[in-house]
């Protein structure tokens, strides 16, 4: 696998995702919001109500403004910046890896450029932390001192590279390469767009697909996959050591982690043999990359605990007093335990991952053997923190690996719409899933509710799937809506499935045309239970198809 350029960014929680130009594919998804920080493995686990979105990014655009005003650095700069660290999230960062400082603030300052930051500006170290405003200020602070010891035109955005690298505290060559080119410099190429659920942007960053960093060009090898996870790419750390002999040994827990810092400084710190630390995997904040550094079959050192059953139910407690990472495999995400929200596609890409991990290694897949960080640990780490949803992700690992999802309640009756935009879906009876492969935008007028999904036709089995429940065997029809465009596939594939998997049918749809409106697919006989309909990317090479909104009647 080659690591390429982000070229569509996500939204927060309950924001639509939308990005800019003419339906070019990307890596994107919309976020999910937050159920409980540890797992109680005696509770519920229900999730909780999402946060408000303009609680998060409103008036961001004009706190980055005011700031670049104020300190000579380009706008997009600081909102490139900001992103690839904390995905626009006000962030109180924790110690994850002993050595390396927490990061606070929308701009994730830590260390000697927190110090620096705020004595450049006047500003208490309070103040920068916790402070947004304050917290730009600062770090466009510091971008300037180190934009003063360099001689380069500063209205020329991939001149900053290097005033940026310097502010990243990224050791390893590779990682910083990545994080320049692909997390910031990405992010001004594909752009950001957050819009609200009416449609209107709230914060966003206008892509310039031009912009080159001046900067060490990336080497873009073809990156092996990793040993046990076809899905990831291999990047080994030296960080490990040998299980123990006998059932100490063996497999017995996945352990979830966050970073408290962006994916390229993460497997970046990871790798470096002087850090001392590692974990088998690395999940990219939108869950469009996997990294393996340590093989399943060894220890990776990503916990500094030992085993204490009491904190975990009683489960287990044969392994009372073992070190953790001796019986656990640890899977850290980019991103921060006191974030507000997480990408979907990162949780569904991890849950992936983990429902490889369990069926590996005969793990169960439950709460008391998929767990937090925090849980094992809980005296000094809070990861993956109060955000992390618990229920979808335990939900998602057994419904990757083969379990059928429980029956709704109170079921549902009558029509059912499937929307491409997960939030505006009953999740009772409807949902949505894509891979990272598909792209959500607004970008083309006509779309159902408020935006849609795209992708490049190809020959690969990567379909976005409409799923529906339905409480007793029907005949059902199905609508299809799409936006129209010379650029979609004339003969997109809709593929209907009962839910045992049977193949009902395929109806190729010309979507060049009938946009805007419900276009009649045909009437199948579905059986009770999650069916669903899955717009493949199986056509013509050389266009795109769209996944918009299914209707069942």
């Amino acid at each position: 696998m080659t690591i390429r350029p982000l070229r569509i960014l996500t939204s927060l929680a309950l924001l639509v995702p939308a990005c800019y130009g003419d339906d070019q594919p990307a890596d994107s998804d919309a976020d999910v919001g937050a159920d409980e920080s540890t797992p109680d493995p005696e509770g519920d686990g229900a999730d909780e109500p999402e946060v408000d979105p303009a609680a998060q990014v409103g008036g961001l655009d004009d706190e980055f403004r005011e700031a670049a005003e104020e300190f000579g650095v380009p706008m997009q700069i600081l909102q490139a910046v900001s992103y690839a660290e904390t995905q626009w999230q006000m962030i109180a960062g924790e110690a994850e890896f002993d050595g390396q400082e927490p990061a606070y603030g929308i701009m994730a300052l830590r260390g000697e450029h927190l110090g620096l930051g705020a004595g450049l500006i006047d500003a208490s170290l309070d103040d920068v932390k916790n402070d947004r405003r304050t917290n730009i200020r600062a770090a466009a602070a510091v971008l300037r001192s180190y934009a003063d010891d360099l001689e380069f035109d500063r209205d020329d955005l991939g001149a900053w590279a290097p005033a940026i690298a310097s502010m990243s505290d990224i050791a390893v060559e590779d990682a910083l390469v990545s994080y320049i080119h692909h997390d910031v410099y990405g992010a001004i190429q594909g752009g950001i767009a957050v819009r609200d659920l009416a449609g209107a942007p709230v914060a966003q960053l206008q892509p310039e697909a031009s912009v080159v960093p001046d900067f060490t060009a990336p080497s873009d090898p073809t990156l092996a996959p990793g040993p046990d996870y076809a899905g990831s790419i291999w990047r080994a750390s030296p960080n490990y050591s040998a299980r123990p002999a006998g059932t100490a040994g063996q497999v017995k827990m996945v352990i979830i982690h966050t970073c408290e810092g962006n994916y390229s400084g993460c497997w970046g710190w990871l790798v470096n043999s002087q850090a001392g630390v590692s974990a088998h995997y690395v999940v990219k904040e939108d869950g469009s990359e996997i990294s393996q550094l340590v093989r399943e079959s060894n220890k990776a050192w990503h916990i500094g605990a030992t085993y204490d059953c009491d904190l975990n139910a009683k489960k287990e407690c044969g392994l009372e007093g073992y070190n953790c990472n001796n019986f656990t495999v640890g899977i850290e995400h980019a991103g921060f335990a006191s974030q507000k929200t997480w990408n979907s596609n990162l949780i569904n890409q991890s849950a992936k991952l983990t429902c490889d991990i369990t069926k590996a290694h005969a793990v169960p897949r439950d709460k008391y053997h998929i767990v937090a960080h925090a849980q094992l640990q809980p005296y000094n780490r809070t990861d993956p923190g109060a955000a992390w949803p618990w229920t979808t992700y335990l939900n998602k690992v057994n419904e990757y690996c083969g379990a059928q999802p429980p029956a709704p309640n109170p079921i549902p009756s009558g029509e059912i719409v499937v929307d491409s935009n997960a939030s505006n879906n009953d999740p009772a009876k409807a949902k949505i899933t894509v891979s990272a492969n598909w792209t959500s935008t607004a970008a083309t007028p006509g779309f159902y509710g408020s935006g849609y999904w795209f992708a490049n036709t190809a020959p690969v089995s990567d379909g976005a799937e409409f799923s529906f429940y339905l409480p007793a065997a029907a005949t059902k029809t199905i609508d299809a809506w799409w936006t129209a465009g010379t650029n979609r596939s004339a003969a997109a594939p809709f593929v209907m499935f009962d839910s045992a998997g049977v193949k009902l049918g395929t109806v190729n749809a010309n979507q060049q045309i009938n946009g805007g409106k419900w276009v009649q697919l045909g009437t199948f006989n579905f059986k009770a239970g999650w069916n669903k309909v899955v717009v493949s990317r199986w056509a013509a090479e050389g266009y795109v198809v769209i996944a918009d909104a299914i209707r069942v009647r």
